[in-house]
């Protein structure tokens, strides 16, 4: 009797880790489904999280996903009545409107926005504040220390949630969106290629590639303002970034309102295409507030504006000298 009810028992736990088995399997695979409506979202939203990523430098996939988990893909209560895609709380210092909604406590007041645009713009804000500044020093294209800096700074109360963000940025491949990388040069408007000199068949076409993968690794094409720009880097000289980027050294002054004698400083953006007269649309009746340190040109690089379109467009003087605090309008 005994060794028969031994026997029953041992099967009914092999059967019950078999349902378990099988119940996590189900689950894992659902989890790894992509999602229309997280499709729908990133392609609506992508290019706000990728300016976002140029002002600012928060990766473009860290911004998506945040916004895909915390918003349902847009579909939660907060985005559709607050406009509210990253769940921030009123806080400190907010004196805009809220909503109330049951989170830690049953009257929690969140944020409300008038737009989409203004709920990216405020959580690029949020985490530029002290308690998020690690994370800066981190590289754009490092996702996953990035997710797991949110949750250790305490962006989240949920163990999970840098293994979340991080499963959503592979799931869709939104890391691809942290570095335009130069496949996209055949959409430039304006760019005059060179066309090498073939002499030995294939072996030179192979090397222009190689030069070409060498420089844009250290040179990663990015989008800010529907257009692109490298950022130079130590050693650079104009002679060289035009023959790379296609686009010559003419234009590269012309584009980026630089006189002849401009020598390239690392850190400086360059733009290979004409800037627009405004930011964004996103920016629409949200002003930029100049910093320390900060120049009309510099702010005019920053938002891909044209110097002459950022005075005009604030009815400045050209002799105006930003200051600390002033606000100035970007469309």
């Amino acid at each position: 009797m005994y060794p028969e009810t031994n026997v029953w028992h041992m099967k009914r736990i092999i059967l019950l880790l078999i349902i378990l088995l099988s119940s996590s399997f189900i689950l894992h695979s659902h989890a790894q489904r992509p999602n229309q409506a997280y499709q729908d979202y990133i392609d609506r939203y992508h290019q706000m999280a990728q300016d976002q990523m140029a002002r600012h430098g928060i990766p473009a996939s860290i911004t998506l996903a945040q916004g895909l988990l915390e918003s349902a893909a847009g579909r939660s209560t907060l985005a559709v009545k607050a406009n509210n895609h990253f769940g921030i709380k009123v806080g400190m210092g907010w004196t805009g409107p809220w909503v109330v909604k049951s989170d830690d406590r049953p009257d929690d007041r969140f944020r409300k926005y008038n737009s989409v645009a203004e709920s990216f713009e405020d959580h690029s804000q949020f985490l530029m504040k002290p308690r998020y500044q690690s994370l800066f020093q981190l590289s754009r294209t490092d996702y996953k220390g990035w997710a797991h800096g949110l949750k250790r700074c305490g962006y989240a109360t949920n163990p999970t949630y840098a293994q979340q963000l991080i499963q959503i940025i592979e799931i869709y491949d939104l890391h691809q969106y942290d570095s335009m990388h130069f496949g996209h040069r055949n959409r430039y408007q304006e760019t005059t290629s060179p066309t090498p000199v073939l002499q030995q068949g294939e072996s030179k076409v192979s090397m222009r590639e190689l030069a070409e993968q060498q420089f844009f690794a250290t040179h990663p094409v990015q989008v800010c303002n529907n257009n692109y720009y490298i950022v130079v880097q130590p050693g650079d000289n104009l002679p060289t970034l035009a023959m790379m980027t296609g686009v010559s050294k003419r234009k590269l002054r012309r584009y980026n309102e630089l006189p002849k004698s401009y020598t390239p400083q690392p850190g400086d953006i360059l733009y290979l295409q004409k800037k627009r007269t405004r930011a964004d649309q996103s920016l629409r009746g949200i002003p930029h507030i100049v910093q320390a340190g900060e120049s009309m040109y510099s702010i005019a690089q920053r938002y891909g504006i044209r110097l002459e379109s950022l005075y005009k467009m604030n009815d400045l003087a050209p002799d105006y000298m930003p200051q600390p605090g002033h606000m100035l309008r970007l469309y």
